[in-house]
Parts: C-alpha cells; sequence; structure tokens
C-alpha cells in the first residue's frame, strides 16, 4: 500500500431503503410489503366475516403439491379493509392489524399463495438462493448434504446457525432425507415428474444481527421437468426472483466422457444414455424464458456452477492431465472459515473451467453468454460411488459447501482473502 492510499476516501456504503420488496419462499411471487394479507388469531360464529372457512388459495397451493386439504381455517383479512390508525408498523413495514374486535394479528401471508410469511420480511432484502438441475444430477442427495454439513460445521465456521424454516419442515426433511442417507446409508429415490413437493426452506441466521437471515430453498422439482417448457412454467419465478443459483451439473449428462465413465464403474454402455439431459438444453430451456428480457440478453444473477458426483472423475486422472490430473483439487476437501478463501477458489475454479471446456465446449459457451457472474466448483455428496444404488462406506461429503460460501461471499455476507 502506498502513501497515497491511506488518504483514500473509502467508498460510502449504499443507503438503506425504507423497505424491502418481499419474495415468497413458497410461491416466488414478488410484491411490496403493505400488499401482504393477514390470517385473524380468532373466529366468530355470529360474524361471517370472521367465521371458519377453507381458504381456497391456500388450498390451491396445497393441491399442486399434493399436501391435503386444510378445511376450517381462520378468515384472511385484507388491510386495505382495516381503518389505516388500526395497521400497525415497524420500520416502515406492515408487519400487523387490530381488527374490529380489537384482536391483533400479527400472522402475515403471501397475497398469492397465503402462507405465512418470515417475520423479517421486508425488513431485510428477500435474498433466496436456489437449487435447480435437471434429472439425475443427484440434486435431492446433494440438497441433503448440504445442509447436514451447513447445519454440522459451516454455519459454525462463520457465526451463524442454519436451521429450517418450520417444525414441519424440519421433521420433513430429518425423515425423508438426512436419516436414510446419514443414518441407514439410503440412497434417495429419484424425484417423479407428476410428483411435486412443496419448497424445502432454511435459512442461515448469522449472530451478527446487522446480517439479514439468508434463505435457502431447494424445490424438490423432478428433474425431467426442466427440459419440459410448460412444467417449467410452473417453477420459472423460483428461479427467476432468486438472488443466486446453484446449478447442478453430472459428468454422466457430458457424452464426451460418458461411456469412459460408465464402463469404469461397471455399467453396460448404451443403457442410460437416453436418461440425462445434455447440460445446454437444460440451460436454453431453464433461463430462455427470462434471459432474454434481460439486458444485453444475459442475467446477473451469481451462479455456481456446481459438478457433481465427483468421486466418478478419478477415472479420468492421469500424470499428463487429459482431464483431470492425479493430484487435482477435486478429490481433496476445502475448509473455509471466517472468510471465503480466494486462492483455493481460483484454484478449484480454474480448474473445473477447463475441464468442462474441454468435454463440453458448447454448454460452456453457453453459459459465457447467459450468466455475467459464475463459478464453477465439483462436489461429491457421499464421498464414493454407490455400487449396484447401495452405499460401500460411510458417507463423507467433499467440498459440498464450497459453492454455497461462494455464493455467501458474491453476496456480501462474507468477505474473501487471498491466501498465500
Amino acid at each position: 500500500m502506498g502513501l497515497f492510499d491511506l488518504f483514500k476516501r473509502k467508498p460510502q456504503a449504499e443507503p438503506r431503503p425504507l423497505f424491502y420488496d418481499i419474495v415468497c419462499p413458497y410461491c416466488f411471487s414478488k410484491f411490496a410489503p403493505d400488499d401482504v394479507v393477514f390470517r385473524a388469531t380468532h373466529y366468530r360464529e355470529d360474524d361471517e366475516d370472521y367465521a371458519l372457512r377453507e381458504d381456497e388459495v391456500l388450498n390451491r397451493y396445497r393441491e399442486r403439491f399434493g399436501l391435503d386439504i386444510v378445511y376450517d381455517m381462520e378468515a384472511v383479512l385484507r388491510p386495505q379493509d382495516v381503518p389505516p390508525e388500526h395497521l400497525i408498523y415497524s420500520d416502515h413495514v406492515l408487519i400487523g392489524l387490530n381488527d374490529r374486535y380489537g384482536e391483533v394479528t400479527r400472522r402475515r401471508l403471501c397475497p398469492s399463495c397465503h402462507n405465512e410469511l418470515p417475520v423479517t420480511a421486508g425488513k431485510v432484502p428477500s435474498n433466496i438462493i436456489s437449487i435447480v438441475g435437471a434429472s439425475q444430477v443427484g440434486k435431492s442427495v446433494y440438497m441433503t448434504a448440504l445442509i447436514h454439513t451447513l447445519q454440522n460445521t459451516t454455519a459454525d465456521h462463520f457465526d451463524a446457525a442454519c436451521m429450517p424454516l418450520n417444525a414441519e419442515i424440519s421433521r420433513k426433511f430429518r425423515t425423508m432425507y438426512e436419516e436414510p442417507l446419514f443414518e441407514r446409508g439410503d440412497l434417495l429415490a429419484s424425484t417423479q415428474k407428476e410428483k411435486m413437493q412443496e419448497p424445502f426452506i432454511f435459512q442461515f441466521v448469522f449472530k451478527d444481527e446487522s446480517k439479514p437471515p439468508l434463505t435457502l430453498v431447494f424445490f424438490d422439482v423432478a428433474g425431467e421437468g426442466m427440459v419440459d417448457q410448460d412444467y417449467l412454467g410452473l417453477q420459472g419465478q423460483h428461479i427467476k426472483n432468486s438472488s443466486a443459483l446453484l446449478f447442478m451439473v453430472d459428468p454422466l449428462q457430458i457424452r464426451s466422457i460418458r461411456e469412459k465413465i460408465r464402463i469404469n464403474v461397471g455399467d453396460k454402455p448404451g443403457e442410460w444414455v437416453s436418461q440425462y439431459d445434455e447440460p445446454r438444453d437444460v440451460v436454453l430451456t431453464m433461463f430462455g424464458d427470462f434471459i432474454a428480457y434481460e439486458d444485453q440478453g444475459k442475467t446477473d444473477i451469481p451462479t455456481a456452477v456446481v459438478l457433481t458426483k465427483s468421486d466418478m472423475l478419478h477415472v479420468l486422472k492421469d500424470e499428463e492431465g487429459e482431464y483431470i490430473k492425479s493430484n487435482s483439487n477435486i478429490f481433496n476437501n476445502a475448509v473455509h472459515r471466517k472468510y471465503f478463501n480466494l486462492t483455493e477458489f481460483e484454484n478449484i475454479d480454474g480448474e473445473i473451467r477447463r475441464f468442462i471446456e474441454k468435454v463440453d465446449r458448447p454448454f460452456k459457451g453457453t453459459m459465457d453468454v447467459y450468466f455475467k457472474d459464475t463459478g464453477y466448483f465439483a462436489v461429491s455428496a457421499l464421498g464414493s460411488n454407490p455400487v449396484d444404488q447401495k452405499l460401500q462406506d460411510v458417507v463423507q461429503p467433499i467440498r459440498v459447501d464450497e459453492p454455497f460460501i461462494w455464493l455467501l461471499y458474491k453476496l456480501k455476507y462474507i468477505e474473501g482473502r487471498e491466501m498465500s
């Protein structure tokens, strides 16, 4: 640092807005805080407006995800129907209302799906990270390993906690995903196209109260839907209104190395080729709709391109490094604490970029055209390759949290530092 640098003015922080637009973590619609509606905290048999009833808006959402219909719900109250002096604001954000019977409700609902919103909605940015990708790339397994790692190690490294949004999500994640994989060693069944599950929503909450919570949403959408335009239309908002993306790519999607990997791990060539969508086709379908309307035809949503099942790449490594060098960083775990290790990132990002460019140049070119801000990573959610759909070893994830930590860095939650 030179003497002149000492006198340079530090860049001024951008002024904080009075409130933030809300993105619903359930249906991903975007709206202003004043557009919320409320659930009454009580019901009355002598007032039709406050009687128990079916919430058709909520039940349409629940039906879409195969959830049971709820028939007896408290009434939905609109702020427009309440005198202005009965509205309750906190930090310029509408957070509650006093109804005609003097009862206060702070149960804010999304106006589009009538699910209850997080208490911080509108007061802090709705920064949502979504996990997307084609069929059979291992999204469910990666989500399970990522959340398990965030909860047990990563959050502690950054003075934070990773928590499900509510008790129901906690129970479903534990019984349907975490216990089967980490306690029983069972592989997770692939999500069927006709079976849509409501989002799994977790919050990464920092102990430093000046940092807003970060929401991590996993839409367990069957991968086949990601190349079906009509089906994708139902999920399009969750991509467009996310603050950052984890985009999964399976090495077996890449035609040039698919047979080499499969033959080495014992499968017969030809039987599985039709099961995999080319990565470029997934990008064109997933992002074509909204990227075309962005400035210069590109999106500035930070996107981590995550090469899954990296343990399979052992068969491609050699001394010359035609595909992967013998001493590759891919197979070694990396731990980031307090800040994002930029040197570690530059090494892995450069290696995976070169690898992708060599084995699937059309995909790499498409990413360069559509995305302004990308980072490339390789992860293994299991740590070893299953044989006959059974795990041979204890699950030991490799580098699964690194793409997420990079997105924390890109969204300015943590600092990045070069390491010598």
